[in-house]
């Protein structure tokens, strides 16, 4: 399958997904649209409250999660959902996290598998104590070997890979891939993605993603050490940003392209700054996740028949259609 048709697969996959899960908690068709098909009335559940716990690897100032988290309160606004949020980029805090909300007993628990190796037995624990997980943004491998009921994300390799038939349509020759969290199962998926289909090469460079000026910085270095270097891949809108400043600094006349969107990534797209993304759709990720335990508890049903993931992207932003997706960058839905 070729790009074009492969991204809009994935979006049809996304978009048919969500169609059905607003059926499903609209309550539409008779008298049930009006009360609702187990206690939702059009715009607002009725059903009893629930307490869903969102545990993510955020990192202090990824500005990418606060779309992720719009999202999910959307969806916890709609469905008379307690939304409680946490976060922690190192993988030993994030199972803590989740054990607090299995100590808590909440009725249902979204969670990012970044590094799924290190949740594996507080999942277990969750499973134990009846309470339905789901997973969301990463860890599209593992979530069914883990027990979890659902996935909505990308799959992280095949963005990888349309990313890097894109460079070779882009006429690039060499590439360096930022990584801004070592170990990162998603992050390290996209690059190698990138590394099968580019048909140039492709260089990986860590960075502490945790701190920008250091970001910033080995940036710089690796573009004036490397002047062959006429692509730089980062993972993320932050990072991409800061990107554009050490092709400045370095002297470079590198290109940049990322995954991810925000609404200052968008703009640097219109600007020229940054040539395109790969866009996965946060905000449905958080929405969708929340969403989903709500219809599990009160429906029994299982968003992608427990089987399939419920892929929210890839799809690519440039200058084509950066207008149009700008509008929903600047409402923090993009």
């Amino acid at each position: 399958m070729d790009r074009s048709r492969r991204i809009t697969s994935a979006l049809a996959v996304a978009a048919a997904a969500a169609l059905v899960l607003a059926g499903c908690s609209s309550g539409s068709g008779g008298k049930k649209a009006e009360e609702g098909a187990d206690g939702a009335s059009a715009g607002k559940a009725t059903t009893p409250q629930m307490t869903v716990a969102l545990v993510t690897h955020q990192a202090p100032g990824d500005t990418f999660w606060d779309i992720v988290r719009k999202g999910a309160e959307a969806a916890a606004a709609k469905d008379n959902v307690k939304l409680v949020y946490s976060a922690d980029p190192n993988a030993g805090n994030q199972a803590n996290l989740v054990q607090n909300a299995i100590d808590q007993k909440v009725d249902g628990i979204a969670v990012t598998l970044a590094k799924p190796d290190a949740l594996k037995d507080v999942l277990g624990k969750a499973e134990q104590a009846g309470i339905p997980v789901v997973g969301l943004n990463s860890g599209l491998s593992d979530w069914k070997q883990l027990g979890l009921l659902e996935f909505f994300g990308q799959d992280e390799t095949v963005a990888g890979e349309a990313l890097g038939k894109r460079l070779n349509e882009e006429g690039a020759k060499k590439a360096v891939c930022v990584i801004q969290e070592q170990g990162n199962i998603g992050l390290t998926q996209r690059c190698d993605g990138v590394k099968k289909t580019f048909e140039g090469t492709t260089e990986t460079l860590n960075v502490n993603g945790t701190d920008m000026p250091s970001v910033k910085a080995t940036i710089t270095a690796k573009l004036k050490q490397d002047s062959a270097i006429d692509y730089v891949v980062a993972l993320g809108a932050p990072f991409a940003l800061t990107a554009v400043q050490s092709v400045s600094e370095a002297g470079s006349k590198a290109k940049v392209a990322t995954f991810d969107l925000n609404k200052d990534l968008t703009g640097a797209i219109q600007r020229g700054d940054i040539q395109f993304a790969v866009d996965q759709q946060p905000y449905l990720q958080g929405y969708l996740a929340v969403d989903g335990l709500w219809l599990y508890k009160n429906n029994g049903n299982y968003s992608g028949g427990g089987e399939q993931p419920v892929l929210t992207g890839p799809a690519f932003v440039d200058r084509s259609n950066v207008e149009r997706i700008a509008e929903f960058a600047a409402k923090g839905t993009r």
